[in-house]
């Protein structure tokens, strides 16, 4: 493809007719843009999100608290879930209500637990009421985290995090999808981890919903990519959130219930875990709202298909370099060339 056609070049000749990647790090820098300072600390991303409707799944607290009051300061319409909302009375949502209003964002509130699917369906449905039709972003924030070796994990542990982490993200993006898809425009964000392309003992249960997540979400955006739909995945490293701290509960739940014999026998992991739970650093976890935002404010056809978020991408950039390579090989001629073409340019 040449130069002088752009990157919108690729999606007007797919969707005009065309019937049936290591362009991710070039993506990502003209993703990141320039940045203009912001009052209350950090940088403030570049682009305009004005009038946009963004779905964010997990808003209670971390990233999608933080993105949720992000993309409202940057003028769009946002639809802020979380579970278990007591009828609008939980602090959480109290808290991010009352922010909204003493601000006077345009943000509402949608009850939506993405591990059931009657209400996730109605969420969406109540989202797209507020939007006024198809929603112009689905980000899906929503997720777990335990830490244990592996055998330790019992099925009902195990079951919870892949409904959170992959269903969820899964059941939400379908709901969603129709109405994108009939408009021939939209934007599924679904946030991974660095741990959704490299591993580390004693958080296999996590990294094994996170490669589901590259791997389901990937293919997603090949196949949505002749109906307009964008799809992005997020892969922050490590960030002081409040997953650490709801980690560390989950895990002793699921610890109490373990045999002793069991906990006696991987003493030595968990006091690694124990040693390692540190918090993530003192990195700034507003960098993963400003890259969504950034990129939400790109004009469709040109996102990137993955956007490592972390000061250290090393190794994230390497792991997608080397994937992109192979994707290219399989789908870069073909039947799907041109929806690979598409999605990375090439």
């Amino acid at each position: 493809m040449g130069k002088e056609m752009g990157v919108m070049g690729r999606r007007q000749i797919l969707l005009g007719g065309v019937a049936v990647g290591a362009a991710v790090a070039a993506a990502a820098a003209a993703a990141a843009g320039p940045v203009a300072a912001q009052p209350d600390g950090g940088a403030m991303p570049a682009g305009d999100i004005a009038g946009k409707s963004v779905l964010i799944t997990g808003t209670s607290s971390g990233f999608g608290r933080l993105m949720a009051l992000d993309m409202a300061r940057g003028g769009a319409k946002v639809i802020a879930s979380m579970r278990a909302m007591d009828g609008g009375r939980r602090a959480e949502a109290v808290s991010l209500r009352d922010t909204a209003a003493s601000e006077a964002l345009d943000l509402h509130l949608v009850e939506i637990d993405v591990t059931r699917e009657a209400e996730v369906a109605a969420g969406v449905k109540e989202a797209e009421r507020l939007a006024g039709g198809a929603l112009d972003a689905v980000i899906n924030n929503a997720g777990i985290a335990f830490n244990v070796p592996v055998e330790l994990g019992d099925l009902e542990a195990t079951r919870l995090i892949f409904e959170t982490n992959l269903f969820g993200a899964l059941r939400v993006s379908q709901a969603a999808l129709p109405a994108m898809r009939a408009r021939r425009k939209g934007w599924i964000c679904t946030v991974s981890s660095q741990l959704g392309r490299m591993l580390l003992p004693g958080v296999g249960h996590y990294s094994a919903t996170k490669f589901g997540v590259e791997a389901l979400f990937e293919t997603m955006a090949y196949e949505l990519a002749p109906f307009g739909v964008d799809v992005t995945i997020i892969q922050p490293g490590g960030y002081p959130t409040s997953i650490w701290k709801n980690g560390q509960r989950n895990a002793e739940v699921l610890l109490a219930r373990t045999a002793p014999e069991l906990r006696s026998a991987y003493a030595d992991h968990l006091a690694i875990a124990a040693r390692a739970g540190g918090g993530g650093g003192t990195t700034d976890p507003m960098d993963v709202p400003h890259a969504i935002r950034r990129i939400l404010a790109m004009a469709p056809g040109t996102r990137p298909l993955r956007r490592p978020v972390h000061p250290n991408t090393k190794a994230t950039d390497a792991m997608n370099a080397a994937s992109a390579q192979v994707q290219a090989a399989v789908l870069g001629s073909g039947p799907f060339a041109p929806w690979h073409k598409a999605v990375t340019g090439r």
